[in-house]
Order: C-alpha cells, then sequence, then structure tokens
C-alpha cells in the first residue's frame, strides 16, 4: 500500500507579525517545513502534497526544488476543508498520513509506530498526555478505553476540559475510510469550519475503532504560533543535538550555549568552547579545538587544528595542526595548508596558504597562492582588486613579506625573496633577492611643529 502525505502549510499566523509565511520562519537554520518535509521524505512516500493558501508564492519559491505536489487552499475553512483539496489526488489504495508545517520536531520514529498502527485498524491518531491541556482538542473515550471521538476546547463542557489527554492534530488513515468521512463533514461549531477531528468520532461510529499513539516526548508534537513558542522549540532542538555530540565523545563546555544550524561531523576528543554557531556542513577532525563566539559555516578542518575565539571560518578548508585566530577571517574558496598560521585581524580570500606558513596579525591576503614556510609581516595587503577584475598573487616558498607591504597584483614574489618593510610591490620580485620601495627619509632641521594661536 502507497503512502501519501499532506502538510497543511495554509495559515497566516498573524501572531508571527511578520510577512514571511509562518512555516518559512528559521528553527536551527532551516524553515519550519523544512524540518517536516525531511521527516516526511524519510517514511519513503510515493508523494507528499503541500497545501498552502497565504503566502503560497513565498513559500513556492523557497522550496522550487522539493519534490512535491502543491495544491492551493484559496478559501482558509478549516482542517477538513484543506484536507478536502487534495482529495482527488489520492487513490483508495493508499495510506494518507496528514502533517503540519509548523509542527517542525515530529519524529520519524513516532510516525512509524502511527503507520503501523494505521495498518491495522484503518484510522490511527498521535495524541499526547499534558499537565496543561489548555487550547488543545480533548481526546474522548468510551469507559472500555476505546476512542470515541476529539472535542476542541471552544466546544468542549468543563468535565472535557479537564481531560489532559490531548489531539496533536497528526492523523493517519487509509483513503477509502477517510474520503467518504471527508465528504460527510460540517461546521457545526464555535468555529464555523470544517474540523479534521470530527472525522474520528464518525470512524468510531462506523465500527472503525480509531487507536492512539502518545508522543514519547510533548515537544516533538508542540506547534509553532508565535516568536515565543518558536524560540523555546529552537533550545529544545539545540538542546537534543547538543545531547547527541554529549554521547558521541564531544566535549562541549557549555552544552546550554551551543548552536548547530546543519550538520556537524566530529572525530575524537574534539572541544568546543561556548557560543559557537555551526551552519551547513561542518567536519571536524580529532583532537581539533574550537574556541568561544566562533561562526563555522561549510567548513572542514583537519586533527589538532585550534581556532581561537571569534573566529569565523566560511566555506574555507584547514588542514591538520593549523592555528586560527584569534578573530580571523576566513573567506570562501580558502585552503590553509598543515601548521600554518592565521593569526589576530587576518582576513583571506579565494586563497591557499602553504604548509607551515605564517599570516599572524592585521593582514588581508585575497585571491592569492602562498607557498611553503612563508612569513607575511603584519599590516600586509593583497591588493587584488583594480575597480573591475580580481588579479592573482603568487608568493613562493620560504618568501619573507616585511610588515606594512602591499602587493598590487597580478605579481609574483619568488621562492626564498624578501619584501623590505613598507614596500609597494608592482613589479614581480626575483627568488632569493631582496626587493623593497622607500621613499628616502629625511630629516628637516630646525622645523617647528604649528602652535595654535592664543586668543
Amino acid at each position: 500500500m502507497s503512502l501519501d502525505v499532506i502538510i497543511l502549510a495554509a495559515g497566516e499566523g498573524k501572531r508571527m507579525r511578520s510577512t514571511l509565511p509562518k512555516v518559512l520562519h528559521p528553527l536551527a537554520g532551516r524553515p519550519l517545513i523544512a524540518h517536516v518535509l525531511a521527516t516526511a521524505g524519510s517514511l519513503d512516500p510515493a508523494r507528499i502534497h503541500i497545501v498552502h493558501g497565504h503566502g503560497g508564492e513565498q513559500l513556492r519559491a523557497r522550496l522550487e526544488k522539493e519534490p512535491v505536489h502543491w495544491v492551493e487552499q484559496t478559501e482558509r475553512l478549516g482542517t477538513g476543508h484543506a484536507v478536502r483539496q487534495v482529495a482527488p489526488f489520492l487513490g483508495d489504495d493508499a495510506t494518507v498520513l496528514i502533517l503540519y508545517g509548523d509542527v517542525p520536531l515530529i519524529t520519524a520514529a513516532t510516525l512509524r509506530d502511527l503507520l503501523a498502527r494505521t495498518a491495522e485498524t484503518g484510522i490511527a491518531l498521535v495524541t499526547a498526555a499534558v499537565e496543561d491541556p489548555r487550547g488543545y482538542g480533548r481526546i474522548l473515550r468510551a469507559p472500555d478505553g476505546g476512542i470515541t471521538g476529539i472535542v476542541e476546547e471552544r466546544d468542549a463542557s468543563d468535565a472535557q476540559r479537564a481531560i489532559r489527554e490531548v489531539n496533536t492534530g497528526i492523523l493517519a488513515a487509509r483513503a477509502n475510510l477517510l474520503l467518504p468521512l471527508l465528504d460527510r463533514l460540517q461546521k457545526g461549531n464555535a468555529q464555523g469550519e470544517y474540523y479534521l477531528t470530527d472525522v474520528i468520532a464518525m470512524a468510531a461510529a462506523a465500527g472503525s475503532a480509531p487507536v492512539a499513539v502518545c508522543a514519547k516526548r510533548i515537544e516533538e508534537v508542540l506547534g509553532v504560533n508565535d516568536r515565543i513558542q518558536l524560540a523555546a522549540l529552537e533550545r529544545h532542538f539545540q538542546r537534543l543535538q547538543a545531547e547527541e555530540l554529549l554521547t558521541r565523545g564531544v566535549t562541549l563546555l557549555d552544552p546550554a550555549r551551543f548552536d548547530l544550524r546543519g550538520e556537524l561531523y566530529t572525530g575524537s576528543d574534539v572541544v568546543i568552547d561556548v557560543n559557537v554557531v555551526f551552519e551547513g556542513r561542518v567536519e571536524l577532525g580529532d583532537g581539533v579545538y574550537i574556541g568561544p563566539n566562533c561562526v563555522i559555516r561549510d567548513a572542514r578542518i583537519g586533527a589538532g587544528t585550534r581556532v581561537a575565539a571569534g573566529t569565523v571560518i566560511d566555506q574555507a578548508e584547514v588542514a591538520e595542526h593549523c592555528r586560527i585566530g584569534p578573530y580571523a577571517r576566513l573567506r570562501p574558496e580558502t585552503r590553509v595548508a598543515a601548521e600554518a598560521h592565521i593569526g589576530n585581524f587576518v582576513e583571506v580570500k579565494k586563497a591557499s596558504i602553504g604548509r607551515g606558513s605564517k599570516v599572524n596579525h592585521l593582514s588581508y591576503i585575497g585571491d592569492a597562492e602562498v607557498g611553503s614556510g612563508v612569513n607575511i609581516g603584519a599590516g600586509t595587503i593583497t591588493c587584488n582588486y583594480d575597480g573591475a577584475n580580481k588579479h592573482l598573487t603568487r608568493i613562493g616558498d620560504g618568501a619573507f613579506i616585511g610588515s606594512d607591504s602591499q602587493l598590487v597584483a597580478p605579481v609574483t614574489v619568488g621562492a626564498g625573496a624578501t619584501i623590505g618593510a613598507g614596500s609597494t610591490i608592482t613589479k614581480d620580485a626575483p627568488p632569493g633577492e631582496l626587493t623593497l620601495s622607500r621613499s628616502p627619509q629625511q630629516t628637516r632641521a630646525g622645523w617647528k611643529r604649528p602652535v595654535k594661536k592664543q586668543r
């Protein structure tokens, strides 16, 4: 039996107070709905349908590469009405799983349990036991424990509002059971909407005996309606990721001050200090140390490398046993070879830094090929941009670049060459020689500094 997943994502999300559709607000660097899509995709469905309404153009543009079927809900008349929009695209032999674009942390394990129970009974739903059920629909059960229906809070009696087993909205059913029930939905309720939850009572009355799968953690079924809830889910998700890293042997000096907005692959004995943000795909080799307040994005860092405080590494590769920072910035297409040093307030862009080379202070190296064993002094700049085009600087093995030098590209500094401090190099410097450009130093005898006149 094939699986069709329906993700409801038509809500406006007024409480977010944003022009961005609610389901596109980020959690751990990805839109809320992207988390739902990833989990749904892991179930190997035949098709994923996204029901959209408010902000549909933004949603489709953001997810244009996702292999999904888009269904528009032009009138927002409730969840039952939203699912009805997909009915023409469902085969009678399908199993239908209904998810929500603003419930990002539902787990594949819970959904597999749900689908297994659906295969047994024809219809099943995810519930949760909560201390404070306010705002949720309550699960109604017969004396024998069987589910008889769901009552929304606005329609519930005082006795029903005391029930602590709540509906999460996540539902699975065989299409040949669900579709006739959708056609029978009415909107005689406080909201004047077609409630999807009403199909549970209908199924129970018809003898189909809905069953429940209880969520293992309440956070996996929490929805996002405002920024307070989004922030709470963000911290929960980051805590889960921190716990996973700790179980893998990573040292997090404070798991509460850690953010992973992508994928992090680690070797053994990795240490991560506080307030580090990882984005995209990051690989850390054995024994890597990441100092506090660093941002590392789409990067690979080799074994034994130490990254000091305040460093930004973006789409760059750093080999083993390097020293980076503090307050260094490695920009895209930077490659740093083994045992190299990139020091404080150094920016490197689209450059290769050879083995054992050092750029230790206050320098900019862009569009450059730096050989091994090179020492680049403080305040050095590769002048790579002429206002229209970028040009390449080549520095040979063992060269020494004196402080406060400007290398005006395109230019080559030969192997073993020395550039005198304060030089502006506009022509190739030969290997093994001293090259410098300076105005003669002068002393003007008797010169007096101007003095302000007294009023």
